[in-house]
Parts: C-alpha cells; structure tokens; sequence
C-alpha cells in the first residue's frame, strides 16, 4: 500500500470537518425538533425534521428495511475507494476537494444509518408550495463533490481537445 503524502492527511481532515459539522448540525436539529415538526426561516426555507431509510430523493425508503445495509456498504465501498484513489494518484487539488467532500457526507450518512436507522434530513427548500426533498449537510457535501467531478472532468476534457492529436496520429 502506498504510504500517504503530505496533502493527504489534510484533505482527510475537510472529510473530518465536514462529518463533524454534520452531526453536530444533526444532533441540534434532534434536540429542537419532533419528527416531522417545521419552523419556518425564510418565505422558501423551513428546518424541519425528517427520516430519510432511502437514498437522494427517498429512492428505496419503502424497500423494506434491506436498503440500510445495502447504503452502509455502497458507502463505506466509495469510502474506500475514495481512499485508495487518493492514496495512489498524485495531488490534484480539485479533485481530492471534491473526493473529501464525498468522503464527508458519505461517512455523514453511514453514522446516522447505524445511530438512527435512517439518515436525518433538516433542510427544506420550498416555492409556492412546491418543496424540494429535506436534506442535510451531509448531502450537500455529496452534492458539491459530484459537481466538482462533474466539472473537472469537463475541464481536463477541454484541455485535451485543445491540445490535438498526438504527433503522427490523424
């Protein structure tokens, strides 16, 4: 296994930062709020509190109660592959901003699924009557990390197709 440089240990302590944000955002939400109570902040944002036994947008919250274990391994499976990508590829910045943040979130959730059986949701967005699925810091973590991959793939990929061809190909 290769040995961790530098870097590595600081972006493992944003992974750190962000679950410690988490739960600590979680557990105050726990200690205000009865399931399903609301408090509205703002014209479009309420805190309120929420189970979610699913994943984004409750995918497989009725499945039955498989889908925990289903989640917690899915996650801890990323986790570890989040790991060892870093470990093994050198220092990108962007891209281990974006892993640490999946990193977070993902361990995030995998406490709360152990803790709570389900993953607590707090967030919600809303607009004339429409409101978006609750979230959590957690997933905001998930969320801004994809994007980030999202967006450095598009990036190296533009950089690619400006530099051509390689010599002698056609």
């Amino acid at each position: 296994m290769p040995k961790p440089d530098k870097g590595f240990w600081g972006w493992l302590a944003l992974a750190a930062g962000l679950i410690l944000v988490d739960q600590l955002s979680k557990l105050a939400i726990l200690a205000r709020f009865q399931l399903g109570e609301s408090l509205p902040i703002t014209a479009f944002f309420n805190l309120v509190l929420v189970y979610n036994t699913g994943a984004a947008f409750s995918f497989l919250a009725g499945a039955g109660g498989w889908q925990k274990w289903f989640f917690v391994a899915l996650a801890l499976l990323v986790s570890a592959w989040i790991i060892s990508v870093r470990l093994t590829q050198p220092e990108q910045k962007r891209q281990n901003l974006a892993l640490s943040l999946i990193l977070g979130g993902a361990i995030g959730n995998v406490i709360d699924r152990l803790v709570h059986g389900a993953v607590v949701d707090f967030l919600d967005f809303h607009w004339a009557g429409w409101h978006w699925p609750a979230f959590n810091v957690a997933d905001s973590g998930i969320t801004l990390g994809a994007l980030l991959l999202v967006l450095e793939q598009l990036r190296a990929a533009r950089r690619t197709a400006s530099v051509g061809p390689v010599s002698g190909e056609r």
